[in-house]
C-alpha cells in the first residue's frame, strides 16, 4: 500500500516542523514548503498529494489561489485551509476554492487529526466515484453494442451523430431491444457523461405517485409526506432523465411534464417555489405513439416535444445475423459470472434459435443462456438442451403442414418467417445440405435460396457436398 502523500505549506516554521513531525510518525510521506513557488516545485501530474494543508497567507500570496491551482492539477486532492482569524466569508471563499474544510489556528492534534481522516475518506469515496464512472463509460461505448446487421447497424450511425446534441430523443422498440441500454449509451457519450443518468419506468409506478416521483414534494404536502424528498428531474440535473415507457402516462401526467420539458422549471408537489433544472431527456416506448395521438390517449404537443430526434431499434427476429453474436456475447459474460463454461452451440441448436421469433427479444435471448448456463453448465448446448418452444414451433408447421392461430392471434409476418426457415431447414436437412438439390426441391434459384440462408445464418455442421 503506497504512503499517503501530504504537502504542508506555511510560513511559520514551528508550526511546518511540529506538523512535519506529527505526521511523519503517523506514516504519512510528508513534504513541506514556506513559499507557493517552492509548494509547486514538488506538485506532479504524476504523483498527486494526497492531502494539502496550505496556509491562507503566505509570502509570495494568497494561499487560495493556489487552493485553486491544486484542485485544477489534482481534483482528488483534499485541502485543508488554515488561518488565524476565520470569517464567514473566507470559509465560503475557501469551499468555492475547493478547499475539503477550514481550519483555524490555534488548533489541537486530535481535531486536525479527525479532520484528515474525513479528508481521506472522501478522496477515497471521489476516487471510488471516477473509477466508476470509467468503468460505466467503458461499458456503454458504442463498440460494446453487439450486432452487425444493416438494422442495428444504422440505429447505432444515427445514435454516435446525435449523442452530443442537447436534443430530447423518442427511443421507440419493442420490450426487450435494448432502449435503456441505447439511452445510457447516448448519455455517457455526450457532454453530460460526468453528470447523473436517471431513469424511471412512468409504467411501473401508479399515477398518483407518479407526480411526486419524478417532481419531489415538501414536506406535509400529503399524508405522509414526513418530510422533503426531491424528485427525478431535479436528481438528474446536469446529466440526463430517461423515461421508460413514457407511452403509459396518465393524461393528467402528460401536461405536467409537457411544461417542465419546455421550460425546465417545475414545482415539487405542495411546494410554492419553482424549481430549475438543466436536464436532457431521453423517452422511450414499446407503444405505436402515432395511433396513440391519433386515437386521443396521448397529447399530440407532448409528442412533438419528445420526438425531436426518433430512434427506432429494431425487433431481434429482424436481425438474425445477429443472434449467433448475441449467443456467444451472453455465453461468455454468463460462463464468466457464474463460473461456468459453455463452449458454444452445435449447428442445429443455433438454426432453431435463428429461426425463432424471440418476442421478448434480446432480454428473453439473454435469459434463455443464463438458463443453460445453469442448467447446462458446460461443453457444448444442442438441441436437446433447449427448452421445447426454442425447436418446435416453426417445424412443426412444415411437418404437418397446419397452422394453430393462438386465441390472443399472432404476428402474420413472424409466422411466414418462421414457417420459410423451416421449409429451407427442411429441404436442406432431406439433401444432406446440397443447396442445387435443395434449390430444385423448393423451386427457388440457387442465388435465391443461397441469399435467404444468408440472411437467415443458416447453416450446417457438416461439409457440404455440390453436385
Amino acid at each position: 500500500m503506497k504512503p499517503i502523500r501530504v504537502l504542508i505549506l506555511d510560513d511559520e516554521s514551528t508550526l511546518r516542523t511540529a506538523l512535519f513531525r506529527l505526521l511523519d510518525r503517523k506514516g504519512f510521506q510528508v513534504v513541506t514548503a514556506q513559499r507557493i513557488d517552492e509548494a509547486r516545485s514538488f506538485m506532479s501530474p504524476d504523483k498527486p498529494f494526497d492531502i494539502a494543508i496550505i496556509d491562507m497567507n503566505l509570502p509570495d500570496g494568497n494561499g487560495l489561489d493556489f487552493v485553486s491551482e491544486i484542485k485544477s492539477q489534482s481534483p482528488t486532492t483534499q485541502v485543508v485551509v488554515l488561518t488565524g482569524f476565520a470569517t464567514i466569508d473566507s470559509a465560503i471563499q475557501a469551499t468555492q476554492k475547493g478547499a475539503y474544510h477550514f481550519l483555524t489556528k490555534p488548533f489541537n492534534v486530535e481535531e486536525l487529526m479527525g479532520l484528515l481522516d474525513k479528508a481521506l475518506s472522501h478522496r477515497n469515496l471521489e476516487l471510488e466515484n471516477k473509477q466508476l464512472r470509467n468503468e460505466l463509460g467503458s461499458k456503454y461505448q458504442f463498440d460494446q453494442i453487439i450486432g452487425e446487421s444493416e438494422g442495428i447497424k444504422s440505429c447505432l450511425s444515427l445514435v454516435e451523430r446525435v449523442a452530443n446534441s442537447d436534443s430530447t430523443i423518442l427511443v421507440m422498440g419493442e420490450s426487450g431491444t435494448g432502449k435503456e441500454l441505447i439511452a445510457r449509451a447516448i448519455h455517457y457519450n455526450s457532454d453530460r457523461a460526468k453528470g447523473p443518468f436517471v431513469a424511471i419506468n412512468c409504467g411501473a409506478i401508479p399515477s398518483e405517485l407518479l407526480e411526486s416521483e419524478l417532481f419531489g414534494h415538501v414536506k406535509g404536502a400529503f399524508t405522509g409526506a414526513i418530510s422533503n424528498r426531491i424528485g427525478r428531474f431535479e436528481l438528474a440535473d446536469e446529466g440526463t432523465l430517461f423515461l421508460d415507457e413514457i407511452g403509459d402516462l396518465d393524461p393528467s401526467m402528460q401536461v405536467k411534464i409537457l411544461r417542465a420539458l419546455q421550460e425546465r422549471i417545475f414545482e415539487p408537489v405542495g411546494a410554492t417555489k419553482s424549481v430549475q433544472v438543466n436536464v436532457r431527456v431521453i423517452a422511450a416506448t414499446n407503444v405505436d405513439m402515432d395511433k396513440a395521438v391519433k386515437e386521443g390517449r396521448f397529447r399530440e404537443d407532448l409528442y412533438y416535444r419528445l420526438n425531436v430526434i426518433p430512434i427506432q431499434i429494431p425487433a431481434l427476429r429482424e436481425r438474425k445475423t445477429d443472434i449467433p453474436l448475441l449467443l456467444s456475447h451472453f455465453m461468455t459474460q454468463f460462463n464468466r459470472t457464474k463460473s461456468r463454461s459453455l463452449t458454444g452451440f452445435s449447428q442445429d441448436a443455433l438454426n432453431c434459435l435463428v429461426g425463432y421469433a424471440w418476442p421478448g427479444n434480446i432480454r428473453e435471448l439473454e435469459n434463455l443462456i443464463e438458463r443453460l448456463s445453469i442448467l447446462k453448465g458446460n461443453g457444448q448446448v444442442d438441441v436437446i438442451d433447449l427448452p421445447p418452444k426454442y425447436k418446435s414451433t416453426a417445424a412443426s408447421y412444415a411437418e404437418t403442414g397446419s397452422v394453430d392461430i393462438p386465441e390472443a392471434g399472432l404476428d402474420f409476418n413472424t409466422a411466414v418467417d418462421q414457417f420459410e426457415n423451416a421449409l429451407i431447414l427442411k429441404a436442406l436437412e432431406k439433401t444432406g445440405w446440397n443447396k442445387n438439390q435443395a434449390a430444385l426441391l423448393l423451386r427457388l434459384n440457387r442465388t435465391t435460396l443461397v441469399e435467404k440462408m444468408k440472411k437467415k445464418g443458416l447453416k450446417s455442421n457438416e461439409p457440404e457436398m455440390e453436385m
